[in-house]
């Protein structure tokens, strides 16, 4: 069978199978049985498709009807123009969360903080994007620091990156420039509503904190300016709609300059703040 057919085959399968893009998911996984880069695959789509790569191809195939996420299926995940492993034990790094990324790039800091790490997504972008500083990352997950600290080292910044295991800041200790956490912030009545992708394979507990997706924020809010240094700043990312209550939230916790950024799309996605009583905050 020529790799072109194989292809058209997978997409009408996927498609069966509820998936959204199935065109998009089938090539990519397509390109990965055989062992070449999703953009060259349409040079290769005239040639046979060998008995390995169909093997490889139809058991990924069989993963994606069962909606697994691609990117666990791959085991890597792009994110800022870097590639991160990903695992059941972390959320899959989103384009939404790059909205935090450019927000913090735009402001000096030496010392980061990021709670609640993951993949490592946050800290090591901003590592890798700002060579001078330093970072700690935690979790309340070990598996989840296993695979950050993976990912630090893959990307470089492994010698400049520590992992911690904590619950938001109960073994944190000194000041940080900056913070910044993307915390579970879905509802319970909203969980049975999420994709397939997200509901069965995703970390349940970095998805939701099982009451009004707010508590996360409170536990931040009441601690952060604790860990901040004068004039540092702290960023989370939100889900639709927390915009009001998670800036109102800061406010009340003496936190100064609360603004809510809105993505590309026009939703709010993240809000900022910074330490009472520093210096001025960059936009």
């Amino acid at each position: 069978m020529r790799a072109a057919d194989a292809l058209a085959s997978a997409v009408a399968r996927l498609a069966r199978a509820g998936v959204p893009e199935p065109a998009r998911d089938a090539r990519r996984l397509l390109a990965h049985a055989m062992g070449v880069e999703a953009g060259r695959l349409t040079l290769v789509l005239p040639e046979p498709l060998d008995a390995q790569a169909a093997d490889r191809f139809e058991a990924a195939l069989k993963r994606r009807e069962a909606r697994e996420p691609v990117s666990q299926i791959l085991g890597h995940r792009e994110f800022y123009g870097r590639r991160f492993r990903v695992t059941r034990e972390v959320l899959d790094p989103r384009p939404e969360t790059e909205v935090l990324v450019e927000w913090a790039l735009g402001r000096p800091f030496g010392r980061v903080l990021d709670l609640g790490t993951g993949s490592g997504c946050l800290l090591v972008t901003l590592l890798a994007e700002v060579p001078g500083a330093t970072g700690l990352g935690v979790d309340v997950s070990q598996a989840a620091l296993d695979v950050a600290r993976e990912n630090a080292a893959a990307l470089g910044v492994g010698a400049r990156a520590e992992f911690r295991l904590s619950d938001w800041f109960e073994t944190v200790s000194g000041r940080f420039d900056l913070i910044v956490a993307n915390p579970p912030y879905i509802a319970a009545d909203e969980v049975a509503s999420l994709a397939p992708e997200v509901r069965r394979h995703e970390p349940r507990r970095a998805l939701t904190d099982g009451a009004d997706g707010l508590t996360a924020y409170r536990a931040i809010a009441a601690q952060a300016a604790g860990f901040l240094s004068p004039g540092g700043a702290l960023g989370v990312e939100i889900g639709a709609g927390q915009g009001e209550a998670v800036a109102g939230l800061f406010i009340a916790a003496g936190l100064a300059e609360v603004r809510v950024i809105p993505d590309l799309d026009g939703r709010d996605r993240v809000v900022t703040a910074r330490a009472a009583g520093g210096g001025p905050a960059l936009a």
